[in-house]
Order: structure tokens, then sequence, then C-alpha cells
């Protein structure tokens, strides 16, 4: 397998290194990537092949291969891709996961002889992609017929980010999300876009290709990984804060005001396009 070579900007390079270190590994951080793995070892089974959109550092790429599930990971980041490489190497999983550098964008340029079983993103790497539409027709013509992806974003509207912020007088920060033409971030330096389209825009963008058919929030009653010096302070609360995201994430109008929300699409039995 093989894909066209590019070049990105890539502003996560600057904190590949450390990137484990500040959310993987955080109490935050484990509660949340807990909670969809829950869901990928529901959606896909050993001897799947799948493709994974924004790897990172492939910790949910390795997870998924320890349980026979073949991945194709990809990332713009070349420091990600590394620190991947390296984590697969370690874990000695190199026969399932394959890592490749190419950003969400350009997944069609990905070169392969046969259709995924299914596809999977986490933590809003898709949530830097403009062109929702393409996204869906590109990883439509990737996927068979009756395959799931499971894709996570970063939600339109998170109550506990609300309330950080206004607590610390940061009101342009706490409503970010509600900004319909998006924000520009910044990561070690970098910049970058960052939409964060609503539930009816998502399924509206993927409508032609995909059926929706669960919808999960993830960290509504867990706080967004940024508020890591408050779980410190609170173990106690944030297990239970635990307890209850796990209910109030299946709860129709509650589940979409999360720190992300987990979307599981089917890929229709129709036609795929030409290209």
């Amino acid at each position: 397998m093989a894909a066209t070579q590019q070049l990105y900007p890539a502003p996560f390079d600057a904190v590949a290194e450390r990137y484990d270190e500040s959310f993987t590994f955080s109490r935050i951080g484990q509660i949340q990537r807990n909670a969809v793995w829950r869901e990928l070892s529901r959606a896909f089974r050993s001897g799947d092949r799948i493709l994974e959109i924004g790897c990172g550092t492939g910790v949910d790429a390795c997870f998924l291969g320890e349980r026979g599930v073949r991945v194709v990971a990809c990332d713009s980041s070349s420091q990600m891709i590394a620190v991947a490489e390296q984590r697969i190497q370690e874990k000695r999983l190199q026969k399932v996961v394959q890592p490749i550098r190419l950003a969400a964008e350009d997944i069609a340029a990905l070169q392969t002889s046969e259709r995924f079983d299914g596809a999977f993103s986490n933590f809003g790497a898709l949530n830097c992609v403009k062109d929702l539409r393409k996204l869906s027709i590109d990883l439509g013509r990737m996927l068979k017929p009756g395959a799931h992806a499971l894709l996570c974003w970063m939600g339109p509207c998170c109550l506990w980010e609300m309330i950080w912020y206004l607590s610390q007088r940061k009101a342009n920060k706490a409503f970010r999300r509600f900004r319909r033409e998006g924000v520009s971030a910044s990561v070690g330096g970098g910049e970058f876009w960052v939409g964060y389209p609503k539930l009816r825009e998502l399924e509206r963008a993927f409508h032609s290709e995909f059926r929706l058919r669960m919808v999960r929030g993830i960290g509504v009653a867990v706080p967004p990984s940024y508020m890591e010096s408050w779980a410190h302070s609170h173990a106690r609360m944030l297990q239970l804060c635990a307890k209850a995201d796990v209910v109030m994430g299946r709860v129709p109008a509650i589940r979409v005001l999360g720190d992300h929300v987990l979307l599981e699409f089917e890929r229709k039995n129709t036609k795929l396009r030409s290209a």
C-alpha cells in the first residue's frame, strides 16, 4: 500500500513528543479514551481491516491491533507518525498496524487494492477538515457497503468549557465553539483552523454515503483535558463524573453538550461514485 507523498503544515509536530504525557496518560484523557474504546471494541472485531484518520501517537491503533484488528493509521504530522512507529515496534504490532503520513483531506490518495471493513477517527482530528462533503465521498469510496465509521468530533457546545472559562473571565474562549466560521487555534507556535459542526450539519454532510446509526457524548460530565489540574484536586469527584458520563452520553439533547461527540455511521449499500 502506498500514498501520494505531499507536504503538510503540521503544527502538531511540535507537541508530538509530549502529547502522551499531557493527554493520553492524564486522568481525564484516560477516562475519555476508555469511553471511546468501549465503542471500538463493540464495532470492530479481530480480522477486520480499518482505516484510522488522524492516528496521532498510535495509541488507538495499537489498542485495536492488540485485539487482532488490522489498522492503516494515517496522520499529517511526521513527528506523530514517528512516535506511533516507535510504539508499534515496542508492542511488536508491525504486522497488523501500518502508519502512513497522510492528511485527512487527502485520504483519496491512499492506494489500496481492497476496500476497508471500517474507519475510525478520534478526538477532533476531523474538526480541522473544512470540506466535510468531500471527506464523506472519499471515505465512502474506501469502505465496503455496510462498513461502520466511528468518528469522534469536538462537540459544538461544551458546558464544562463555558463554565471553566467564564470563571476566568475569558468569554472569548468560553463561547468559541459557537462561531459558525470556526476559529484559529495555535499549537507549538503553528496556527490551524478548527470548526465545531453541529450534529445536523454532520448528518447532512455524510447523508449521501452514510446512515447515522449512533450518537454518544464523550466528556459530558467529565471535563476537557485542559482541566487536568482540577482533576488532580478532585479525584473522587472525577470518578463520579466518569460514571455519570456513561449515562449522560446517551441522553438526547444532553449528549451533544460534551467535550466530544462520537458518531457511528454505516456505509450505504449504494453504487460507488465514479472518480
